[in-house]
């Protein structure tokens, strides 16, 4: 039996249930790999071949290689792991977030410590906010895209 998800409505949101959970299993344990020194030599030396140590799937792999957080996240990842990744390439978490929303790293900061996002306009999927996929940098053609190639 299904489990009803209503949360799946919230844009801008990937959340970090069971089923994601075991998504990414693979993918959050490379990242967590990385909180050893010599882990991250390795990869930093080859990532191709780090990555292929691990039972990813191919768009994890993919993902990380470009660096796509939220593409990563779509894949299973959860953004404590991830930013591991950020780390290992010598980013902030503020220069990390900034990139997942297209903002620099100071508009990321500003709009934090202005509050964060509003949520007029972005309490679900289809009003016309800010954290709506036709507004994000990665576009709503992208977003459907990796959606549909993933089933949700």
């Amino acid at each position: 039996m299904a489990l009803e998800k209503p949360y799946l409505d919230v844009p801008g949101t990937i959340i970090f249930d069971a089923e994601q959970s075991r998504k990414g299993y693979w993918l959050n344990q490379f990242c967590m790999s990385l909180m050893k020194a010599e882990n991250r030599e390795r990869f930093r030396a080859n990532e191709r071949a780090y990555l292929d140590e691990w039972a990813m799937t191919e768009e994890q792999k993919q993902a990380v290689l470009a660096r796509d957080l939220n593409w990563c996240m779509r894949t299973g990842g959860n953004i404590y792991f991830l930013a591991k990744i950020g780390a290992t390439d010598g980013k902030s978490f503020q220069q990390m977030a900034g990139s997942m929303t297209g903002m620099t790293e100071e508009e990321y900061r500003a709009m934090m410590m202005g509050g964060g996002r509003s949520a007029e306009g972005n309490r679900y999927v289809g009003e016309d906010g800010d954290a709506q996929a036709h507004h994000q940098p990665q576009g709503s053609a992208r977003s459907a895209g990796n959606q549909n190639k993933e089933g949700n």
